[in-house]
């Protein structure tokens, strides 16, 4: 028998966006560090694969959920790659926002990508696009099986 859609779960829209929010928020934590752990290895080449991600992402993931909420009944029907670029822009605008915010708010940006070649004032690296249009549409998938009936 076919598991269930995570939205058959809950009772209630709060439910779902609870959940919804904790799933995406684990997911992106998740990847985050695998990320960085591969990009360890391959400046170390250690086997290790440590990796590392930051508590201030568990909300900034977390946002996620909301925004395919509006996005998704808008976005739904375009082709994917329209999708994903729109995503995209939006993951890099959340980005440089709550980069900044955690800036001014503790003097520092968590994630700061200093003078990295295509990163904009340290707080988003452009050549990370295609990771974040891949991750995007990743994100979505999940956000549909939490709501299902999302067009």
């Amino acid at each position: 028998m076919p598991a269930a859609p995570a939205g058959a779960l809950c009772r209630t829209l709060r439910q779902r966006a609870v959940l919804g929010a904790f799933v995406l928020a684990c997911v992106g934590v998740a990847m985050e560090v695998a990320f960085t752990s591969l990009m360890e290895f391959s400046s170390s080449g250690s086997w290790r694969l440590m990796g590392k991600s930051y508590l201030w992402m568990f909300p900034i993931y977390a946002l996620l959920y909301p925004a395919f909420v509006y996005l998704r009944p808008v976005l739904g029907r375009k082709p994917w790659w329209a999708r994903a670029g729109l995503y995209t822009a939006g993951i890099f605008l959340v980005e440089y926002l709550t980069g900044w915010g955690l800036r001014l708010a503790t003097g520092a940006c968590p994630w700061d990508y200093g003078n990295a070649r295509w990163a904009v004032q340290g707080v988003i690296r452009l050549d990370y696009a295609p990771l974040w249009a891949g991750a995007a549409l990743g994100y979505e998938r999940i956000f549909l099986f939490v709501h299902p009936e999302s067009p």
